[in-house]
C-alpha cells in the first residue's frame, strides 16, 4: 500500500505540472469500423474477417453520415475511423470518404482518420513515401491520425502476434511523417496479453523518446485487452487518458493516478465483439467522477496547431 501511494502521490504531482488537480476533461465520441475486412490476421482480434469470407462489409457513404449523425444527436463531436488492412480499398477511397466528411461537417466535428497501422498499409500498398501519404490525406482534410495499432511496441511481441503489422520502426517511421506534415497524432499501449513487464517499459521507453524527440504526441492513452471471441509513466505527454470502453466505472480512479482525460464512446465494433460493453447513460457515467472530487469539463476535440493558420 505504501508503494501505491507513493506512485499516486507522483503520478498527481506530474499531472499538476500541466492541468488542475481537481478538473478532468472528457469528450462524446463514436468509432466508426467503416469495414471489418482485414488481412493482418492478429491473434488478438475477434472483429475482422478476410476477404472473400462470409459477413465482410464495407460502410458506405450514407451509413458513415448515419452514424456521425447519430453522434451530434448525443451531444457529441468526435469521430474515430477503425477497420483494418482492407486490401480492396485504395488510397483514393480513403481521400474521398475523408473530404466528404469534412465537407459535410466542417469544424463542427473533428475525426481521427486512421491509425498509424492503417495509415502504413496504406502507403505501402499506394506505393507512396509516409511523408507523400501524409500529404495525400491532409489536402483531403485531415487533421488527426491516432497511435493505434501499437499494441505493445516491441519486436517481439509482433512476431507472436501480429507478424503481418509492420515493424516497431516501420510504426515509428510513419508516425514521425505524420508529425512532420502537421498532422495530430496520440500514442497508444494495450496491455493483459502474454507480454513481459520488460516488454510494457520497452514500448514506454519507446513512446517517451519519440516525444521527446518530435512533441508530437498529443495524449496518452492505455487500455486492457478484452480476449472473448479471439484465437509508468510519460511524464512528456501533456495529456493522460483513461479508457472508459473496456475498464467502465473502474476506469475513472485512473484520474487518481495522473490521468486528466477520458471520452465517453457510443459505439466501438471492434472492442464490442471482444467483450466490452458501452452504458449509453452519460450523465450517470459523469456522476462518478464528480463523486471522486473532480469538475469535469467537456472539451472540443482540438485542431493541430500547424493546421490553425492555413
Amino acid at each position: 500500500m505504501k508503494k501505491l501511494a507513493r506512485l499516486k502521490r507522483l503520478a498527481g504531482a506530474v499531472r499538476a505540472r500541466y492541468h488542475d488537480p481537481n478538473r478532468a476533461t472528457y469528450m462524446v465520441m463514436r468509432i466508426v469500423n467503416y469495414t471489418n475486412v482485414c488481412v493482418a490476421q492478429c491473434d488478438y482480434c475477434a472483429f475482422y474477417v478476410l476477404p472473400n469470407q462470409d459477413g465482410g462489409y464495407v460502410l458506405s457513404r450514407e451509413d458513415v453520415f448515419a452514424k456521425i449523425d447519430e453522434l451530434v444527436e448525443f451531444g457529441g463531436d468526435l469521430v474515430a475511423f477503425n477497420g483494418g488492412f482492407n486490401p480492396r480499398l485504395p488510397l483514393d477511397y480513403y481521400c474521398d470518404l475523408f473530404a466528404s466528411v469534412r465537407e459535410r461537417y466542417g469544424e463542427r466535428v473533428e475525426f481521427y482518420a486512421l491509425t498509424v497501422a492503417e495509415f502504413v498499409f496504406l502507403a505501402d500498398r499506394a506505393r507512396l513515401t509516409y511523408t507523400d501519404a501524409a500529404a495525400r490525406l491532409r489536402e483531403a482534410g485531415v487533421h488527426w491520425i491516432t497511435g493505434g495499432g501499437s499494441e505493445i511496441l516491441t519486436e517481439d511481441f509482433r512476431a507472436r502476434h501480429a507478424k503481418w503489422k509492420y515493424t516497431v520502426t516501420d510504426y515509428f517511421e510513419a508516425q514521425r511523417a505524420i508529425v512532420e506534415a502537421g498532422l495530430q497524432t496520440t500514442a497508444t499501449m494495450v496491455i493483459g496479453f502474454d507480454e513481459t513487464l520488460d516488454e510494457r517499459l520497452e514500448h514506454l521507453v519507446r513512446t517517451r523518446d519519440f516525444q521527446d524527440e518530435t512533441r508530437g504526441l498529443f495524449s496518452f492513452l492505455c487500455w486492457t485487452y478484452k480476449p472473448y471471441g479471439t484465437a509508468f509513466g510519460l511524464d512528456n505527454v501533456k495529456h493522460i487518458r483513461t479508457s472508459v470502453l473496456t475498464q467502465n466505472e473502474e476506469a475513472f480512479r485512473a484520474l487518481d493516478y495522473g490521468a486528466d482525460d477520458f471520452d465517453l464512446p457510443i459505439e466501438d465494433e471492434v472492442t464490442q465483439k471482444a467483450g466490452a460493453t458501452i452504458d449509453l447513460d452519460l450523465e450517470a457515467l459523469l456522476r462518478i467522477p464528480r463523486r471522486l472530487g473532480y469538475e469535469v469539463e467537456y472539451r472540443r476535440a482540438e485542431r493541430p496547431a500547424a493546421l490553425t493558420s492555413n
